[in-house]
């Protein structure tokens, strides 16, 4: 049988069997753990010292794409995972949320950190705010590598996704880490990390995986470093009480398993389609991952004149469902990721039972499907009804990490959400309305209580991910028992990983900083036309001035006949004069149009193309008679190694634009973005 191996300053460690991992579906053992110690002070020196520097070698645009080829790798070679995945229990399905949904987050990040961050290593959390009165001193952010290592501790129902999802944003940041799965699914998070390491596009150092205990791991963190738990709510508050964490101030987040709801809003009857979307929401959250979810459904609130309707209505749908091995036709969901865990489960519906009673489940027919099923972790759905769901306790406090699920009738939807709130926090709760007045009521009152919210309807249903899914560029946390951190979330995620920290200067000094043009630095100019150099070539701060330019009666009639733009502040004169401006202006896209033609090469030349204006304002109105003058500036280039589809290599450059008038106040600012192309080689 085979001994999974720890991956510990750049070596496979482990050869001599110690704890067997049975197969959820059978108990047939799958493989061991290792009996080898680790020397935890010399994997925490190694992440520092070499995965750390590799990482710092490359930038976010490199990392971004070394995340996408490690992607596109893992994808190549999924399914060896599947056929690990298998033995936890896990349909097809869950395997795929699992395995598939952990790429998908890699490709996401990958996505968003060659769109979102910049070439080096340095980014600008702006804006730049002057702190004098003459702009000779200003003040902004930046955000860095911390120059430390995560930790990452992470629960058994996701062993694939659950390392990803907080791989991905800690790569991204520069920042190796230590990845410890839990032991019980760990030969699925073993053997994606070997895919990792065989992509080639892992750094040396960048990350190092522990099978088993993390025996002192935390006593040799530092301040720069950072721990990452998920898991239960117990497990977190004793990791978060370790001493050197708290002594040393060490960052820790924790995503915890939490008491989530689905609320079925009053609005909502059996004869409208929201009523079987949420009953089948329900349903899928109680038996996907066999409930084995921090997401998962636990408290199903409707209201008192809706109890009967859905409890049959759920009963019905989960007494159709077909547990056992997943290789088996018509089975249609697998097993506890362990015997202990199943044991666990069956206590906590023995608690649940005190104050609830069941619906369902524990008849002792049940069956599971497949060949030695009968030892394994197979657990039917349950389904309870709490009568008195006011009182605290029971369902509010136990959680059963399984296909469980209990039933709370409300008699207004202001007590369902006091009811949700009992639970002391939660991950996600999904509110089934018709009525966008009841969302917009009820949805300011739940987001007190929760990390996110899921509105179901009709319209969307046709897309939804549905309940129980954290997206990459939504937040995955939430409040009190929930952990109270955050994961995901988009490029928030990599800032978590970052230190951000003031910095006041004189803006020469801060653009020299941050890498971007900063107004009142200090320009370069050289007679040379900015659009006239490749890319490589132009420098940040490098400027031109333009000439100036007379706005006429006739320059704001052509462009309202062009544009179609009659509004009456460019061409009613009374009303024009009666208003604040006291006389007609030109229009603002008229004034962004005559800039572009100020500042434009109209030549052919390296500049390929312009993609998107961002930060656009029309700050003072611009009088027929005033005269406008532009300065362009290059404030930020982003290396993407993007080619044009003739094959070339180009980049993005980010221009700073002030327009002016005669009085030299500023009439309008934005940012242009332009595809530049590189020297051909």
């Amino acid at each position: 049988m085979s001994v999974l191996k720890s991956f510990i300053a750049g070596e496979w460690l482990g050869a001599t069997a110690a704890k067997p991992l049975p197969s959820a579906l059978n108990g047939d053992i799958v493989a061991h753990t290792h009996e080898e110690q680790i020397d935890f002070a010399r994997a925490v020196d190694y992440g520092r010292r070499t995965g750390g520097k590799n990482l710092l070698a490359m930038d976010f645009q490199e990392r971004a794409l070394a995340l996408k080829a490690m992607a596109v790798y893992l994808q190549e070679h999924k399914k060896e995972l599947y056929a690990l995945s298998h033995q936890t229990g896990a349909t097809k399905v869950d395997s795929a949320i699992d395995i598939d949904g952990g790429f998908g987050t890699l490709f996401s990040y990958a996505s968003m950190g060659r769109r979102d961050l910049p070439s080096g290593n340095v980014v600008h959390e702006g804006p730049v705010m002057p702190l004098g009165k003459e702009n000779h001193f200003a003040g902004t952010h930046i955000l860095v590598p911390r120059g430390g290592i995560a930790v990452h501790i992470n629960a058994f129902n996701f062993p694939v996704w659950g390392m990803l999802e907080k791989f991905a944003p800690t790569f991204l940041a520069g920042m190796p880490c230590i990845v410890k799965p839990a032991t019980s699914t760990s030969y699925v998070t073993e053997a994606a990390v070997r895919l990792m390491q065989e992509s080639g596009a892992l750094p040396e150092g960048a990350l190092q995986l522990i099978i088993g205990g993390t025996g002192d791991l935390l006593d040799h963190l530092r301040e720069q470093d950072v721990v990452t738990f998920t898991g239960s709510a117990n497990t977190a508050l004793k990791l978060r009480s370790h001493p050197n964490i708290l002594s040393r101030s060490i960052p820790f987040n924790a995503e915890a398993d939490s008491l989530n709801s689905a609320i079925l809003a009053p609005d909502v009857t059996p004869d409208d389609e929201e009523f079987d979307l949420f009953i089948k929401e329900v349903a899928r959250e109680m038996t996907v991952k066999a409930g084995q979810k921090c997401t998962a459904i636990r408290r199903v609130l409707v209201p008192k004149a809706q109890v009967e309707a859905v409890s049959e209505k759920l009963k019905a749908r989960l007494a159709k469902v077909v547990a056992g091995d997943p290789s088996v036709e018509g089975v249609r969901m697998g097993a506890l990721a362990s015997l202990d865990q199943c044991a666990d489960v069956k206590a906590a519906i023995e608690e649940l039972k005190k104050s609830s009673d069941c619906l369902l489940g524990g008849e002792g027919n049940f069956q599971p499907q497949g060949e030695g099923c009968d030892k394994g972790a197979f657990l039917e759905p349950h389904l309870l009804l709490c009568r008195n769901p006011e009182q605290d306790g029971g369902a509010h406090d136990i959680e059963a990490f399984g296909p469980v699920a209990t039933i709370m009738p409300y008699d207004t939807i202001e007590q369902a959400v006091e009811i949700t709130a009992k639970g002391k926090g939660s991950l996600v709760t999904t509110l089934s309305t018709r009525d966008p007045a009841i969302a917009a009521r009820i949805v300011p009152l739940l987001a007190a209580y929760h990390g996110r919210l899921h509105l179901l309807d009709a319209q969307a249903a046709k897309e939804s991910t549905g309940h129980g899914s954290p997206l990459p560029m939504l937040k995955h946390g939430g409040p009190g028992r929930a952990g109270g951190g955050e994961e995901l979330g988009g490029i928030r995620a990599v800032h978590h990983y970052l230190q951000r920290t003031a910095i006041q200067g004189s803006p020469t000094m801060l653009a020299a900083v941050t890498g971007e043009y900063v107004r009142g630095a200090k320009v370069i100019e050289t007679g040379i036309h900015p659009f006239r150099r490749h890319f490589e070539d132009l420098q940040i701060n490098e400027s031109l001035l333009t000439h100036r330019r007379t706005v006429t009666e006739a320059d704001i009639v052509n462009f309202g006949c062009l544009s179609g733009d009659h509004f009456y502040m460019h061409f009613d004169e009374i009303a024009a004069r009666q208003s604040q401006f006291g006389e007609r202006i030109a229009h603002g896209y008229f004034v962004l149009s005559a800039a572009a033609g100020l500042f434009v090469s109209p030549g052919e030349g390296p500049v390929l193309a312009n993609y998107g204006i961002d930060t656009l304002r029309f700050i003072t109105p611009v009088p027929i008679g005033d005269t406008i003058q532009a300065r362009l500036t290059c404030k930020r280039k982003i290396d993407q190694g993007r080619t044009s589809p003739d094959g070339h290599p180009q980049g993005v450059v980010v221009w700073d634009v002030e327009v002016r008038n005669q009085k030299d106040e500023l009439v309008a600012s934005y940012d242009i973005l332009t595809l530049v192309a590189k020297k051909p080689r």
